[in-house]
């Protein structure tokens, strides 16, 4: 899942992705509207997490523009209020969760992968996926095959769960590099290919992840 975090507050927006890469998550951070706009019209992102107080525009403008594109991106927002009204209130400019600050640093988790089960290209409603034996829980994060449990890393299951989602179709390295890795990361990387490997050792035999040339990989 690819997260954008629009905060203004720069030490609260790092301490979020560094705990949210460590739950398999793809973050970038954005510390004012404007640039979120900015990154929002270049990458596909599942679920932005976005203040409503910013600089240069307000989340409240970030959200309006988004649904007003019809960016897919679901958005959970965050505001120092927390009243009735002021949930309403955010809902209300197009808002699909809303959260107080102080917050559960768990329950932000919880939500954002709820969101993330919302976005399109996910099954809606979907927790565990399978395919050729292999089962993965989306909420629990963990995976077996044929009842063996698998021990993958966050960035080995990202891949395995968009392997699986994808029903047998092809994925492009470009394709997974976009949605599972950092925006800083380098083109040019063998980082996809590596990751894809491990995965498909930890898989066992007979190996179930192929490469189609001018494709991409199949499960």
């Amino acid at each position: 899942m690819r997260v954008l975090i629009v905060e203004d507050e720069t030490e609260l927006a790092e301490m979020l992705a560094d705990g949210l890469r460590a739950e398999g998550m793809v973050c970038d951070l954005a510390h004012d509207g404007a640039r979120a706009l900015e990154l929002t019209a270049a990458v596909a992102y599942d679920v932005l997490v976005l203040d409503r107080d910013l600089p240069l525009l307000s989340g409240d403008a970030v959200c309006r523009a988004l649904n007003t594109a019809g960016h897919p991106a679901r958005i959970l927002m965050l505001t120092a209020a927390g009243t009735l009204s002021d949930l309403v209130d955010g809902l209300g400019q197009g808002a699909d969760d809303y959260m107080a600050k102080p917050f559960s640093y768990l329950e932000l988790v919880a939500r954002l992968r709820a969101l993330g089960r919302r976005s399109p290209g996910t099954a809606a409603g979907a927790t565990v996926l399978s395919r050729h034996g292999i089962s993965l829980d989306t909420v629990r994060r963990t995976a077996e095959r044929d009842g063996r449990p698998l021990k993958l890393t966050p960035r080995e299951l990202g891949v395995l769960e968009l392997l699986l989602a994808a029903d047998g179709a092809p994925l492009a390295t470009e394709e997974l590099r976009d949605r599972l890795w950092d925006a800083a990361l380098d083109p040019a990387t063998t980082a996809v290919r590596v990751t894809v490997h491990s995965l498909r050792r930890k898989l066992g035999e007979p190996p179930l992840i192929s490469h189609d040339a001018g494709f991409g990989y199949r499960l």
